[in-house]
């Protein structure tokens, strides 16, 4: 994400903008210039007399060149202007003096830009359910099994003109209860479908619980009690939880999650804080020792690095778990990372990638489409979740934890070694990913199963 730029940079991009020298800016402003020359490289900071006498001579509000007011808009606006693929490219470094001269076109610009964002997403979620969600095949076939029921109940009764009253009766209170099942199975598929153009479209237990955590930012304070709660208990108020299996599933997932927070205590995670502070450049390493320190699993620490209090200082991070066949057991998103509901996408080869090697770790950067291109650390592995056994079939699980990271492009390595760096030392290039291959624009894509519908 680009930097924030400083209230000086601002008004001598202003100023060279509208082709004003430097002396008769500060002719103008009522300051001597080399007062002036001090604040546009940053090293003095203007008092709001002076800020009010630099907005007025450049004609724009005082607010624009205010530090830190009006940096978000600077930056949606650059990484809208990034994401435009037009020849010749926009001038993003020049977003800036955009919203100096034009703030209302530019405010319109980063609208338009977020909009078309959510517009996408909206439409990897849809095109996920429509092609993945076994719930909707099965409430189809239960409308369409309704109404042939009817149909043929109702074909008898128009045929057949001696039927006894009995049986006749017997067939209208068929029609009877197959037209109230075709209500509610039709009127179960119309609120589904409404729902599922957003996040909070529940179709099953382990949805009902991803909703409740999420609400509650992923944690419990019970978590991180020594002794454990009652969790059943805990639960079974829950309103948000509507099914005994959503509610079973919840009293799981806290216990799990009580299970790491005593292997591994908060005390043992301030380097995942500090890492944090830092921009997560050394995320892998500091993993690696709360590893060590702590002596847990790594999939231990990285469900416990995913399940951290709120207001800690932790960084935002997603995490997703499989059984052997592939088949979500969890999902926590983070912000940029795009995963599929349903069925599998190029962003989890690394998460089935360690089903095949049970305990061996796997770092490796991946980078979704766009300018910037958001870019995550993730850190993967397997184990075998059912203890020691010696005949088929073994449970397996494998986490994933999705870490974001500040930017920068990686170098071509001739391959990846166990610590994410290449034979040579150098950093390997991310692996280019999509949400799925229908809404992804990567057309030179060799492992593309079927052509995108945005093109690219």
């Amino acid at each position: 994400m680009p930097k924030a730029t400083l209230a000086g940079t601002r008004i001598r991009a202003l100023r060279t903008a509208r082709g004003m020298a430097q002396g008769e800016l500060a002719r103008r402003a009522g300051v001597s210039p080399s007062y002036l020359n001090l604040i546009e490289h940053n090293r003095r900071r203007p008092g709001t007399r002076v800020t009010e006498a630099l907005a007025k001579a450049l004609q724009v509000a005082p607010d624009m060149l205010a530090e830190a007011v009006g940096d978000e808009q600077i930056m949606a606006l650059q990484a809208s202007l990034a994401a435009v693929q037009v020849s010749p490219p926009p001038e993003i470094d020049r977003a800036e003096e955009l919203i100096g001269r034009f703030p209302g076109w530019a405010a319109h610009l980063a609208a338009l830009a977020a909009r078309v964002q959510a517009q996408e997403r909206l439409i990897e979620r849809l095109n996920d359910r429509m092609a993945h969600d076994p719930s909707l095949p099965a409430a189809l076939h239960e409308i369409v099994s309704a109404v042939t029921a009817v149909q043929s109940t109702a074909a008898i009764l128009a045929d057949t003109d001696d039927l006894e009253p009995a049986w006749r009766a017997r067939f209208h209170r068929n029609v009877h209860d197959d037209s109230r099942r075709l209500a509610t199975a039709a009127d179960a598929l119309v609120a589904y479908l409404e729902a599922s153009g957003t996040e909070t479209g529940l179709a099953s237990p382990l949805e009902e619980l991803e909703a409740w955590a999420a609400a509650r930012g992923y944690h419990l304070p019970q978590i991180e009690a020594a002794a454990p709660a009652d969790w059943d208990m805990l639960v079974a108020g829950e309103s948000d939880l509507a099914s005994p299996a959503a509610r079973a599933l919840a009293a799981g997932w806290l216990a799990r999650a009580h299970a790491d927070a005593q292997a591994v205590p908060l005390g043992m995670l301030d380097p995942w804080l500090e890492c944090s502070a830092g921009g997560m450049s050394d995320a892998q390493a500091v993993i690696a020792g709360i590893v060590q320190r702590s002596g847990a699993r790594l999939a231990c620490v990285l469900r416990r690095l995913a399940c951290l209090p709120p207001g800690i200082g932790a960084p935002a991070v997603g995490l997703v778990r499989c059984d052997a066949s592939g088949s979500f057991t969890w999902r926590r998103p983070v912000e940029g990372f795009s995963m599929p509901r349903f069925g599998g996408a190029c962003p989890l080869w690394p998460l089935y990638q360690v089903l095949g090697m049970p305990g061996r770790p796997l770092g490796i950067a991946v980078e979704f489409p766009g300018r910037p291109a958001p870019r995550f650390t993730v850190q993967a592995v397997a184990e075998v979740s059912d203890g020691l056994r010696f005949n088929p079939p073994w449970a397996m699980e494998a986490v994933m934890l999705m870490i974001p990271q500040a930017g920068g492009s990686g170098q071509s390595g001739d391959g990846q070694s166990g610590d994410g760096q290449s034979g040579d030392g150098r950093a390997p290039d991310p692996l280019r990913v999509g949400a799925s291959c229908r809404v992804c624009p990567r057309s030179d894509c060799h492992a593309r199963r079927e052509p995108s519908i945005i093109g690219g």
